[in-house]
């Protein structure tokens, strides 16, 4: 291809030494919008001066047959020994084979191409699509809030260490799991847009967790739970880790419950199919105790939502975590570390220690198959109603000795 400075077809009479006391006489020729006025000793250096006063360099060469042409920056901002220098360097760089224009466009486009443009493409593309409602709500949660510090960079310009640095503050803010899991939705994000051939590597990849992840299996021991237990404090997050304990529930149905799901007549909770996990609204036996705690919190701002305030249910659950967390020890108790899923896993075993049996266990939990229809359906709901009652009693007497009915 051919290189060269355009110094062959520069108007005739428009070269001259662009110094400070020559350019303050240049003017625009008459009847002429604009004018470029060429360098005597630096072919392809140039000042172009447009109707209205407006004086630019510029630095100008040719491709093969096209000619291009760099703003280098205004006369008010740029000196002319310093624009001349900048030109010295685009054109050295045609010399060598470049085209400073076009990498100036693919720069400027590649600028465009931000975190949080790559965000909204991969939502709606990927994402969606393709994962279940709650993970999805999750990912977009994690990319929309915990990263969104970062959307308007470049997404080229996204470094590890930028990245590991956001982790170490996600991690102060929300706490260690929610750094790993906003860790593993931005690594999600990174490979996706690579396969998609915006961005070239994952800057993810060799940053560190937060925390190293408690096995699934992890069981909270009978000590720990009353640790937990009298730890909690007689506000939203209290009574929710209270009621996860007493009814072995999810995180989520407690923490949005509503007033109009209570039945203080029949003593239960009913959980519609919307908020359940497998689709099966889920009746749960309530307690005295589970009343209690219930009768002791108040919607607010007349919402029917009895946790939280605004919009939804609760919010907040790494702070509110790690100040029980902190509540713990300052007691001087001893618990390993924890997530409050373990609550859920911790109920299922332990009322087994007490003798509840396998298939009374799981419809406490609601894992009863959403496969189960019509006549069989009906009669495991109806058959287990008084087995699951009968169960969480037990196991609600089994709490308050544990913990020496300390509320």
């Amino acid at each position: 291809m051919d290189w060269e400075v355009a110094s062959h077809v520069l108007p005739k009479g428009s070269r001259v030494r662009l110094t400070k006391p020559n350019i303050a006489k240049l003017e625009l020729p008459p009847g002429k919008s604009e004018a470029i006025f060429f360098d005597d000793a630096l072919p392809g250096f140039g000042l172009r001066i447009r109707a209205g006063g407006k004086r630019v360099w510029i630095a100008q060469y040719r491709v093969g047959k096209q000619q291009r042409r760099v703003t280098i920056g205004s006369v008010g901002t740029l000196s002319a020994d310093k624009a001349r220098e900048e030109a010295r360097n685009i054109l050295a760089k045609v010399h060598l084979g470049g085209d400073p224009q076009t990498e100036k466009v693919e720069n400027r486009a590649r600028a465009s191409i931000t975190l949080g443009t790559v965000a909204k493409r991969y939502l709606e593309e990927y994402a969606q699509p393709n994962l279940k409602t709650r993970s999805y709500e999750e990912v977009e949660r994690h990319l929309t809030r915990h990263w969104s510090l970062l959307r308007d960079l470049p997404i080229h310009k996204i470094h590890r260490a930028t990245v590991a640095g956001r982790l170490a503050e996600i991690a102060r803010e929300n706490g260690p799991f929610a750094s790993n899991r906003a860790r593993a939705s931005l690594s999600a994000l990174f490979s996706w847009a690579m396969g998609e051939g915006l961005a070239d590597l994952n800057p993810v990849t060799g940053t560190n967790k937060a925390t190293e992840e408690i096995s699934r299996d992890h069981v909270i021991s009978a000590p720990e739970l009353a640790a937990i237990w009298n730890a909690c404090r007689d506000d939203d997050y209290g009574r929710i880790v209270r009621l996860l304990i007493l009814t072995g529930q999810r995180r989520d149905e407690v923490g949005s419950m509503d007033s109009a799901e209570i039945d203080l007549t029949a003593k239960s909770w009913t959980i519609p199919k919307a908020r359940t996990k497998n689709g099966l609204s889920h009746t749960v036996p309530l307690s005295d105790i589970a009343l209690e705690i219930l009768e002791n919190a108040s919607c607010r701002n007349g919402r029917s939502l009895i946790f939280g305030e605004g919009e939804g249910g609760f919010q907040g659950w790494s702070k509110a975590k790690a100040a029980l967390d902190a509540r713990i020890r300052n007691a001087g108790e001893s618990v390993r570390p924890w997530r409050l899923h373990d609550i859920r896993r911790t109920v299922a075993t332990s009322m087994a220690g007490l003798g509840v049996l396998p298939h009374v266990i799981e419809a406490v939990l609601n894992h009863i198959s959403g496969h189960k229809s019509g006549v069989a359906g009906i009669y495991n709901r109806a058959t287990y109603a008084r087995e699951k009652r009968e169960a969480l009693e037990a196991w609600a007497a089994h709490i308050v000795r544990l913990v020496g009915a300390k509320q």
